[in-house]
C-alpha cells in the first residue's frame, strides 16, 4: 500500500530519517496545532500526527479518546540538526505549552494530552532531562508547579491512521488549536550546554524564543 503524502513537505508519510538527521516524538496537547508548531520551523524535515506511550497496538483517535490504551496524542519531528539544534526544538517545545498541567492542556483533558517526550537515542534523552531540569527551574521562580513532562526512550510511534488528522491545519485553516505557553523563556542551547558541563547554573537571562505559541479558534479538541 502507498503510503500517503506529506501535505506540506511533499514526502511519503513514515519515511525513515535520512542520514545525518534525527527524529524526536513530541506531545503537548491536541496534536493538530503541535504539528503546524514544528512543520514551520526551519531544519525540520518531516512530521507526523499518532500516537506514543500505551499499550494498544495500532490504535484509532477513537480508542484513544475513549480513555484506557495509555497513549498520548504526539508528533514525529525529523529534523536536520545542521539547520535546527535538539536545543533548539526543546525550547519550542517548552515555551509552547504549560508542562505543569498532568493529564490535561487547558480544557482538553484526559492522559492522551499529557506532555510528554519520547527519545530516540541517549544523548537525546540526556538533553531532554537537562532541559525538564533547566525549565522546572524557570518556571518556579514564574511560580508555577512542578513540570509533570514525561521523558522516555521511544517504544513504538503508531501513525494515526485517519489521513485527515495528518496536517490538519493545512487543510482546515481556522482548525482548532489549543496550544498556550506559560510566557516563561527556556534558555538558549548554548546555556544549556555550559550548565551541563558543570561552567554555569543554566539561568542566564532568557532570550526571545524561537517560535511564539499558538492561539485557540472555533472548533473541537483533537
Amino acid at each position: 500500500m502507498t503510503a500517503p503524502i506529506h501535505a506540506i513537505f511533499g514526502r511519503p508519510m513514515g519515511a525513515p530519517a535520512p542520514h545525518g538527521y534525527e527524529e524526536i516524538v513530541l506531545g503537548m496537547g491536541c496534536y493538530w496545532g503541535v504539528e503546524r508548531l514544528f512543520w514551520q520551523l526551519d531544519g525540520v524535515w518531516l512530521t507526523e500526527v499518532g500516537f506514543a506511550g500505551g499499550t494498544a497496538d495500532d490504535p484509532s483517535y477513537r480508542q484513544v479518546c475513549a480513555g484506557g490504551t495509555g497513549h498520548a496524542e504526539v508528533v514525529r519531528v525529523v529534523f536536520d540538526p545542521s539547520r535546527v539544534s535538539l536545543e533548539q526544538i526543546l525550547k519550542v517545545f517548552w515555551e509552547n505549552h504549560d508542562p505543569t498541567q498532568g493529564n490535561r492542556q487547558g480544557n482538553d483533558v484526559g492522559d492522551q494530552y499529557r506532555s510528554v517526550i519520547f527519545t530516540t537515542h541517549d544523548s537525546q534523552q540526556t538533553a531532554a532531562e537537562a532541559s525538564r531540569v533547566d525549565y522546572n527551574n524557570r518556571l518556579a521562580v514564574a511560580g508555577f508547579p512542578a513540570i509533570t513532562t514525561q521523558i522516555a526512550p521511544l517504544t513504538r510511534f503508531w501513525r494515526a491512521r485517519e489521513e485527515d488528522h495528518q496536517q490538519y491545519l493545512h487543510k482546515v485553516p481556522n482548525g482548532y488549536c489549543g496550544l498556550r505557553g506559560t510566557g516563561v523563556q527556556a534558555s538558549q542551547a548554548a546555556a544549556l550546554h555550559e550548565a551541563a558541563a558543570g561552567g554555569g547554573d543554566g539561568n542566564p537571562e532568557p532570550s526571545p524564543s524561537s517560535s511564539g505559541g499558538g492561539s485557540a479558534v472555533a472548533g473541537g479538541a483533537a
